[in-house]
């Protein structure tokens, strides 16, 4: 049996499609040992990915936008969805019925400084007619120190993925009041990607089969059985946590059983880059996107 090894840029329940192919069987039956570790600091995807160190990772389409900027061209390519909403909550220290995104001006919120999270929550509540600039934004640091923080009683609100948010409302600090997803709507936020040379070979397309029934199974399975099964990816969460999760996922739509990126998807994409300044044009679609391996 070969190996394929897999990275990811975020370890997350948001991103089950691709953790149930390494924990659920599907890959073995391809004939393929999956072998999973998420990034750290060095080398970075790309480069991991250039140089060899693994097959493919977790990533997004967005992260391609820095070398289209500079008029490069890029060998990493993006073949697959792995969601196609965003999967951050916003969660209040305090009950927030009838919340609304300009509930957030004037207030303190915690927020996630990477560039897509970030980007991706401007845009939403400038969709929402709320104004980000309002806003009393905090960075408190990575995900973990931005969790410690709220923990210890700083901040109004919380930016956060999943189950973060959740295990926060299940341990009774905070209550998870909106989700950006719901706020943005259909884009290409993460994504599988891989060498051009690499996508064409058996072992890529073997891939390809095997995450096909892995999204297939995240999308109709019970929650609980995906959790059950994924549990070992997270045993800092409590297993109801990593259900309800799942299952908030799951209601989102942020899965769905079409693997491809569509254009619709990558084109709202640019819409939120080009809203926040991350971009200057419009990236051809064939610049960063290709179809999965096993489609011909």
């Amino acid at each position: 049996m070969d190996t394929i090894k897999i990275t990811a840029l975020r370890h997350s329940a948001f991103y089950s499609p691709l953790l149930m192919a390494v924990c659920g069987g599907f890959l073995e039956e391809e004939g393929l040992q999956p072998k999973y570790q998420p990034a750290g600091p060095k080398p970075s995807v790309p480069d991991a990915l250039r140089e060899g160190r693994f097959h493919l990772a977790q990533s997004a389409v967005a992260t391609s936008f820095q070398t289209l900027e500079q008029g490069g061209t890029s060998d990493l390519v993006h073949f697959a969805q792995i969601n196609e909403r965003d999967g951050f909550f916003i969660t209040a220290r305090k009950p927030q019925p009838g919340f609304s995104w300009s509930d957030l001006e004037g207030r303190e919120v915690l927020v996630d400084h990477f560039f897509q999270p970030l980007a991706m929550l401007r845009y939403g509540l400038h969709k929402q007619g709320a104004d980000y600039a309002a806003i009393r934004v905090v960075d408190a640091g990575d995900v973990a120190a931005m969790d410690r923080a709220f923990r210890d009683g700083r901040g109004d609100f919380v930016h956060q993925q999943g189950p973060a948010a959740q295990q926060l409302e299940s341990d009774g600090i905070g209550h998870v009041v909106a989700a950006v997803g719901d706020a943005v709507g259909p884009v290409a936020f993460s994504s599988l990607c891989a060498t051009r040379y690499w996508l064409k070979t058996d072992a890529a397309r073997a891939f390809m089969r095997a995450f096909r029934k892995a999204r297939q199974y995240v999308i109709e399975a019970p929650a609980e059985d995906i959790a059950r099964r994924e549990a070992a990816f997270f045993p800092e969460i409590n297993p109801a946590v990593l259900t309800a999760t799942i299952a908030t996922y799951q209601r989102l739509g942020c899965w769905t059983l079409d693997p491809m990126i569509s254009r619709q998807a990558y084109d709202n994409l640019l819409e939120v880059f080009l809203y926040n300044g991350g971009i200057t044009r419009r990236h051809s679609y064939d610049a960063c996107v290709v179809p999965p391996p096993d489609q011909d």
